[in-house]
């Protein structure tokens, strides 16, 4: 069965992790440029003063900017996350929203820089927003990607 951004989403929104601690994928774009994700905050998701849990907001954006990537350069490449940074701004309460976007031309980009083997490290950034749409935290994280060494050693 083909991995779909709509089969993807579901998956992610009920894996076990996720639907615990209240994170739900809104959606994957069909070309694998974008994803929106929410984290609920509720009674298991919140701190001792009742905001966000700051792990669960770094949670809600683990994965997605590496499967985003591994998406758009396929087989040929090994993607991982390595890294992440969050800067918490303020006290974040309800729905909050993350949304992540690796447009075509920066995959393109990361496929050329990782030709023949290297090994590339790129950061990428996001904010968590609540409902009013204000800023609650900001987030880095690090992507790394490699071509796979069978490509490599069968282009050499």
């Amino acid at each position: 069965m083909r991995m779909t951004p709509r089969r993807l989403a579901i998956g992610m929104s009920l894996w076990i992790p996720n639907l615990c601690a209240g994170i739900r994928v809104r959606r994957f774009s069909e070309d694998w440029t974008e994803a929106t994700v929410e984290l609920h905050v509720n009674l298991l998701t919140r701190n001792y003063v009742k905001t966000a849990f700051g792990g669960s907001m770094s949670a809600m954006t683990d994965p997605y900017f590496f499967m985003l990537v591994m998406h758009q350069l396929g087989r040929d490449y090994v993607v991982w996350d390595t890294r992440g940074e969050i800067e918490f701004v303020k006290p974040g309460r309800g729905v909050l929203t993350a949304h992540f976007a690796v447009p075509a031309a920066k995959a393109a980009e990361l496929r050329e820089r990782a030709r023949g083997g290297a090994k590339v490290l790129e950061w990428f950034e996001t904010d968590i927003t609540d409902a009013g749409g204000d800023v609650v935290a900001r987030v880095r994280r690090e992507v790394y990607v490699r071509e796979k060494r069978r490509v490599t050693e069968a282009t050499a």
